[in-house]
C-alpha cells in the first residue's frame, strides 16, 4: 500500500469500539455530531421564534432562513472557526450565520453557550433513555417466557457456590428479572425526572433576557416556558447556575451503572452454569470457541456483557466527581469529561442490553445434566425426610439420625476420595434398619418435593410484577437481535 493510501485510511484513526464494534445505529446517531449540532440549530430557531412571539424585532423570513439550514452543517468550516476562536459554540454561531445572512444578527440572541450545550445534552439524554427502555423491556419479555417454561424444573440451588436446597431453573431466572425490573424503574424515573435547562443566561439569573425585554420579568418567564415546550419538555429547572446541576448527570449514570451491575450478575451466573453444562448461551454452528482447542464452547456473549458492564459501572464515579467539583455557578472542567462519560454510559448500556437480548433469545437448557447434578447431591438433602418417615413407621429419631450420619460419611468418602457417584441411597436400601420405608424411597427422593413454592412463586411474580410493566411496552416488543461480532 502506498504512503498516501495509508495516510488516508480510516483505520489509521482511533475510533471507540463502542461505536465501531458494538453499539446500535440509533444510539450512535443519538450521540453523533450531526444530531448534536442540528439540535443546537433547532434550539436557536426555538429561541428566535419565542423572542419574536414576545415582541422582539425578529421576522418570519429570518426564522424560515434558519429552519432551512438546520441540518445543513458545514463541519469543515466549523472546525476552522473553532481552531481560530477556541470556542465551539461561537464557531457554530458564525458558520450558521454565514449560511443565514439575514438571520445572523439575531442568532443566539441573549443566550450563553450552555443554552445550546446543556439543553441539547438533556434532549440527548432523554432520547438515550427512550432507546434503552424498549430494549430492556425486550430482555424482560424473553426472560419472563424462559422463567415460565422452566418454572418447575428442579435444579440445585447454590449458596457460597456450594450446593444448597433445590430451587427451579425458572425461579432462578426470576431473580434476574427482579433486578432488571428495578433497573427499568430507575431508568424510567431518571428519564421522567429530566427537565429542560431552558433560557437562563450566563449565571442563571436571566439578566440578559430581562435587558432584552426592557425589564419585563413576565415576558422573560414566558420565554422560558415557550422554548421549553418547543423543545418537547413540560418543565424546566427552576434554578440553575450557568449549567443545569450536574447532580442530574449523577442520577442518570447511577441508573445506567446499576443496570451494569445487574447484567454482570446475570451473565456471571450464565457463565458458571455453562461451566457446569446445565445452561448455555447461543452458539452458532460455525462459531469457534478457541484457536487452539476446537472443542470449546466459550460463553463469549456473556463475557462481553460482563466486560462492558464493568466499564459502565465505573462511569458513575466520573459523574459524582464532576458534580462535586462544580465551583460556584460552574467550572469548565466538566466539559471534556462529560463528552466522554455521558456518551460511553449510554453506548455501553445499549451494547449490554442488545447482547443480553440475544443471549436470552437462545438460552439452551440441558435437563438431563441438571437432573444428574441433582441426583448427586439430593440424597444428602433427603436425610430429614427419611428420618421423619422412619419415625412415622415407629423408629427412634436419634437412632435413625446416627444411621444416616454414618452412611452419609461413607457415601461422601466415595465421592470425594474415590471420585465415584453418591451411593447413599443404595446404602440405605441395603441396610435392614430402613426396610419399613423402602417402598417410600422413590417418593421421598422426588426432586419436585424439594422446591417448595418455587413454581407458584414464578407464576405469581410474572403475573403481578413483570406483566404489568411489559404492558407499558406492548407496542415495542418483538424482533430479534443479531450480533455482528
Amino acid at each position: 500500500m502506498s504512503v498516501s493510501k495509508v495516510e488516508n485510511s480510516e483505520h489509521n484513526d482511533y475510533r471507540s469500539p463502542l461505536a465501531t464494534r458494538y453499539a446500535s445505529k440509533e444510539m450512535r446517531y443519538n450521540f453523533s455530531d450531526q444530531n448534536k449540532f442540528s439540535t443546537w440549530r433547532k434550539l436557536w430557531v426555538y429561541l428566535a421564534k419565542a423572542e419574536m412571539e414576545l415582541g422582539l424585532a425578529i421576522s418570519s423570513e429570518q426564522i424560515a432562513e434558519m429552519e432551512a439550514q438546520v441540518n445543513n452543517i458545514d463541519f469543515e468550516a466549523a472546525a476552522k472557526e473553532e481552531k481560530a476562536t477556541r470556542h465551539d459554540v461561537m464557531a457554530h454561531v458564525h458558520v450558521f450565520g454565514n449560511q443565514c445572512p439575514k438571520a445572523a444578527p439575531i442568532i443566539h440572541l441573549g443566550a450563553t453557550s450552555c443554552y445550546v450545550g446543556d439543553n441539547t445534552d438533556l434532549i440527548i439524554l432523554r432520547q438515550g433513555f427512550n432507546i434503552l427502555l424498549p430494549k430492556l423491556a425486550n430482555v424482560l419479555s424473553r426472560l419472563a417466557k424462559f422463567a415460565m417454561e422452566y418454572r418447575d424444573l428442579p435444579t440445585l440451588g447454590f449458596t457460597h457456590l456450594q450446593p444448597a436446597q433445590l430451587t427451579t431453573v425458572g425461579k432462578r431466572a426470576t431473580l434476574w428479572l427482579h433486578d432488571l425490573l428495578m433497573d427499568e424503574r430507575a431508568i424510567r424515573r431518571a428519564r421522567d425526572d429530566l427537565k429542560f435547562r431552558g433560557v437562563k443566561g450566563t449565571t442563571g439569573t436571566q439578566a440578559s433576557f430581562l435587558q432584552l425585554f426592557n425589564g419585563d420579568g413576565f415576558k422573560v418567564k414566558q420565554l422560558d416556558r415557550l422554548v421549553t415546550r418547543m423543545a418537547g419538555f413540560e418543565k424546566y429547572y427552576p434554578v440553575t447556575g450557568q449549567t443545569y446541576s450536574r447532580k442530574v448527570d449523577v442520577e442518570c449514570l447511577n441508573a445506567l451503572s446499576s443496570l451494569g451491575s445487574t447484567v454482570h450478575k446475570i451473565c456471571s451466573d450464565i457463565r458458571l452454569l455453562a461451566n457446569m453444562k446445565e445452561i448455555e448461551e447461543p452458539f452458532e454452528s460455525t462459531q469457534i470457541g478457541s484457536s487452539a482447542m476446537p472443542y470449546k464452547r466459550n460463553p463469549m456473549r456473556s463475557e462481553r456483557c460482563c466486560s462492558i458492564a464493568r466499564h459502565l459501572m465505573t462511569l458513575a464515579n466520573n459523574a459524582l466527581q464532576t458534580a462535586a467539583t462544580q465551583w460556584m455557578e460552574r467550572t469548565l472542567d466538566d466539559s471534556a469529561n462529560r463528552r466522554i462519560t455521558l456518551s460511553e454510559a449510554f453506548l455501553s448500556a445499549d451494547v449490554i442490553l442488545m447482547t443480553l437480548q440475544n443471549i436470552t433469545e437462545g438460552l439452551v437448557v440441558y435437563p438431563k445434566v441438571i437432573a444428574r447434578h441433582v441426583a448427586q447431591e439430593l440424597p444428602f438433602m433427603t436425610a430429614e425426610n427419611i428420618i421423619m418417615a422412619m419415625v412415622k413407621a415407629g423408629g427412634d429419631r436419634q437412632v435413625c439420625h446416627e444411621k444416616i450420619r454414618v452412611l452419609s460419611q461413607e457415601a461422601g468418602a466415595q465421592v470425594k476420595q474415590h471420585g465415584l457417584d453418591n451411593d447413599l441411597v443404595e446404602r440405605i436400601r441395603k441396610d435392614p434398619y430402613f426396610k419399613p420405608i423402602l417402598n417410600q424411597l422413590k417418593e421421598l427422593l422426588d426432586p419436585r418435593t424439594f422446591v417448595g413454592r418455587a413454581p407458584e412463586q414464578v407464576t405469581e411474580f410474572l403475573q403481578e410484577e413483570v406483566h404489568p410493566v411489559l404492558e407499558n411496552y406492548k407496542e415495542l416488543l418483538g424482533g430479534t437481535v443479531e450480533l455482528n461480532i
